[in-house]
Order: C-alpha cells, then sequence, then structure tokens
C-alpha cells in the first residue's frame, strides 16, 4: 500500500509514491538522526570529560543536553518555515546545518567549543524532527497516525540499540572526534532519501505565509487549547524521564557497577527489548486509545521506580542491585515507547490545519522545558542511581495526574460537546 494520497502531491516529480513499509523506514530514519546523535556519544562522555574537562568529568554529561536544548529552540521556528517554505526544503536546510556544526565539534579545542557546536548540531536536527512529525500529519489523522508513529518508534528503537555499541567501534578505531563524521554520513543518507523518494506532503495551495501575526495566532491556538496543552505538559515530564535516563545511564554503569566496558552491549540488549513497546503500543492503541495507554505506563512507572529507590535505600548491592537496575531501566525505556508517540498524537490530532507550527512549539516546549529539568538532576549524580530513580520517578507521578486531567476533559467532549479552548 503507497502512503494515502501522496501520488496526488507535488514535489518530486515520481511515477510512484513510497509504499507505507518504505515511508515509515524513512520517518523513523529522520528521526533516528537524533537518537544516533545522542546514543552513539555515550561511550565518549568519560573520555572527552577526561580531556576537555579534567577537573569536574561530570560536565561532559551536558553534551546530551546541549544538543537537546539546541534542538528544541529551534523547534519552535523549524515548523512554520516549513509551513511556508514547505517540508523537503526545511529537511535539506537543517540537515545542512548539521553538518556545519559537526564539522566544529570535530575540531574542539575546549568543553564549551564542543557544547556550543552540540547546540548547533541540534539545531539543525530539528528540520528532521519536526518535519518528519508534520508529514506524518500531513497524511494521517487520529489513531490511524498514533498507529503510524507507533510503527516508526519499532524501527526507530533500533538506533539506539546500536548506536553506542557503533560509537563504541568509532572511538576505538579513530578516537570520540570521528563520532561527528560518522553523524555527516547518517543525516546525509536520511536526507538524501527522502529528496529522492518522497512527494512533497505540502502543497502550495495549503502553505502559510510567515507573517508573524499568523504566527502568533497558531501558537496561541496550540497553547490555549485544553487537551493540547495538557499533552505538552506531560511530553514534557517524559522527556524529563527520557534526558534523565540517558544523562545517567552510561555513569551510573560505570561508576556504580563498574560496568563500563560494557556498556555499549548492555544498553543494545535493553534498547531491542524495550523496542517491543512499539509493536504492543501498535497492536493496543486502535482498541484501548493514546490517552489511557500512556497513563497506564506512567502509573507503572512510578511503581517500579519506587521499588527501584527502595531497594538502593535498603541496602542492596552487588549483582542482586545490577539485575534490579537493569529491569528496571528497561521498563524506562521501555514506558517511552508507549508514551512518546501517543503524546505527540493526542497534541497534534487537533492542530491538523497549522501541523507544522503546533509540531514546533509542541516539540519546544516539552523538549527544552525537559531538559532544562532534567539538566540539574544529571549534575547532583552523586554515584547511586538515586538521582536516576528519584527523578524518573517524580516526573512519570507528574505525568500520570496531567493525563488523568486530560481524560476528564475527553470525556466531558464526549458527553457535552467541545470545551472552551482558554480553559
Amino acid at each position: 500500500m503507497s502512503v494515502p494520497g501522496a501520488s496526488d502531491l507535488p514535489g518530486s516529480g515520481l511515477k510512484k509514491a513510497p509504499s507505507r513499509a518504505e515511508f515509515i523506514a524513512l520517518i523513523a530514519m529522520l528521526f533516528a538522526i537524533i537518537a544516533f546523535s545522542i546514543d552513539a556519544m555515550l561511550p565518549a562522555l568519560p573520555r572527552i570529560g577526561a580531556e576537555l574537562s579534567p577537573d569536574a568529568p561530570n560536565r561532559a554529561q551536558l553534551i546530551v543536553i546541549a544538543f537537546v536544548l539546541g534542538m528544541g529552540a529551534a523547534t519552535l521556528f523549524a515548523g512554520p518555515m516549513s509551513d511556508a517554505l514547505g517540508r523537503k526544503p526545511m529537511v535539506i536546510g537543517g540537515t545542512a546545518l548539521y553538518i556545519v556544526g559537526a564539522a566544529l565539534a570535530w575540531f574542539a579545542p575546549t568543553l564549551e567549543w564542543l557544547l556550543l557546536a552540540r547546540v548547533l548540531q541540534g539545531v539543525g536536527a530539528a528540520g528532521p524532527r519536526v518535519v518528519g512529525m508534520a508529514i506524518v500529519r500531513d497524511l494521517y489523522g487520529g489513531r490511524e497516525m498514533a498507529r503510524i508513529l507507533s510503527f516508526v518508534m519499532m524501527v526507530f528503537m533500533l538506533v539506539p540499540a546500536i548506536a553506542p555499541l557503533v560509537g563504541s567501534w568509532i572511538i576505538a578505531a579513530a578516537g570520540w572526534r570521528a563520532m561527528f563524521g560518522a553523524f555527516v554520513i547518517f543525516a546525509g543518507i536520511a536526507t538524501l532519501w527522502l529528496a529522492l523518494r518522497l512527494p512533497e506532503s505540502l502543497p502550495p495551495a495549503a502553505r502559510r505565509p510567515m507573517r508573524l501575526p499568523a504566527i502568533a495566532s497558531a501558537v496561541g491556538e496550540v497553547l490555549t487549547h485544553p487537551v493540547v496543552r495538557l499533552s505538552i505538559m506531560a511530553q514534557t515530564m517524559g522527556y524529563v524521564l527520557l534526558f534523565t535516563s540517558i544523562s545517567l545511564i552510561q555513569p551510573v554503569f560505570d561508576q556504580v557497577f563498574d560496568r563500563g566496558a560494557q556498556f555499549p552491549l548492555w544498553f543494545a540488549g535493553m534498547a531491542i527489548v524495550s523496542g517491543s513497546a512499539s509493536v504492543i503500543n501498535a497492536a493496543l492503541v486502535m482498541r484501548l486509545g493514546m490517552q489511557r495507554l500512556a497513563m497506564a505506563a506512567f502509573g507503572a512507572q512510578v511503581i517500579l521506580s519506587a521499588a527501584m529507590t527502595l531497594c538502593w535505600l535498603a541496602g542492596l548491592r552487588g549483582e542482586a542491585m545490577f539485575a534490579v537496575y537493569l529491569v528496571w531501566q528497561c521498563t524506562v525505556l521501555f514506558q517511552s515507547g508507549l508514551t512518546v508517540g501517543n503524546l505527540n498524537a493526542i497534541a497534534m490530532e487537533p492542530m491538523a490545519h497549522i501541523a507544522g507550527t503546533a509540531a514546533s512549539v509542541i516539540g519546544a516546549v516539552a523538549t527544552i522545558a525537559g531538559a532544562l529539568i532534567a539538566a540539574p538532576i544529571a549534575l547532583v549524580f552523586n554515584a547511586t542511581p538515586l538521582p536516576m530513580s528519584l527523578g524518573v520517578g517524580g516526573a512519570s507521578a507528574v505525568a500520570f495526574v496531567l493525563l488523568w486531567r486530560l481524560g476528564r476533559i475527553e470525556r466531558r467532549v464526549r458527553r457535552f460537546g467541545p470545551v472552551d479552548p482558554v480553559k
């Protein structure tokens, strides 16, 4: 089956639009630029800290946060620009900026230089990230959109599974700076694939000029819609959970459990196991709905994080504690597969007429806020898993409450019709 309506879209002059399977793989690879840019760097953090920040090696964890902050800030502008200029030009332009950032990072003489280059890389990565989401919304809606995003996440999860392992091989063979050459190659392949195979999903007649009043009106509509607003807040907590976990997972393996050398292999196994969440989500979302699945995932994570914290506080150590931590960390990654796509679909569903701007605002607010909250949690790492488990558990609890409120709004809409968007 081809992408619905794609054969009628202008853009590339293709005689045949990509199949649904190719479309899912392509969008997953666009999203995977971000995952590869983050996860492949994890094995390099100890070396970067020792080389560029020997007096404060924990600052190397900011390499992850810097990329996320750049991506989040640029996300606010990438969507409106794609609404005005089209989807494909924004992917190509964003990739070009990403490559410049990678080149600057390659030659970084200080950690500060490297962090600024990573911010620029994140700015460039916002193009593929936002436009990929907007393309899905251009072509799909409702639970079918959530189902497509679940399949995208299923393919996407293969990249985190192998990224640290690939990164460790590259670092061992050519040093940590060579990672930035790998980033250029990966992003270039994904962008070339899109340029050659996917027709433009936003025809000129549907584009919105980049006028400040129009953008401000669209931003206001996104932020005042009660369903979208609550979904953004829940996404923020989901990103706090994810960024905290990603920032601290390598130090925990290395400093708490003395398994830094085996970290890429353990991470690959956890990511593969956790990737099944997207399969489960795709199977259940059409029947149970997005809000209920995400709420159940966050609720379960509150309980699991509390159990993880209590095990450490009770004095459990050694192999038994590592086994507990390993299982818990799998549930953290697993839970993301049941929440990220669903929360995006919930937020995007009422915003079809301004999909690009909506994707930008939703992504920017949730990403920036999530990174800013996760950064201090990562910096207070004290060679125990407590900052991670407490941060994950707390974020999950807040997200659960937000989704409970969202469920009440949706039930009210089904009974009485749409609510006032400013309430």
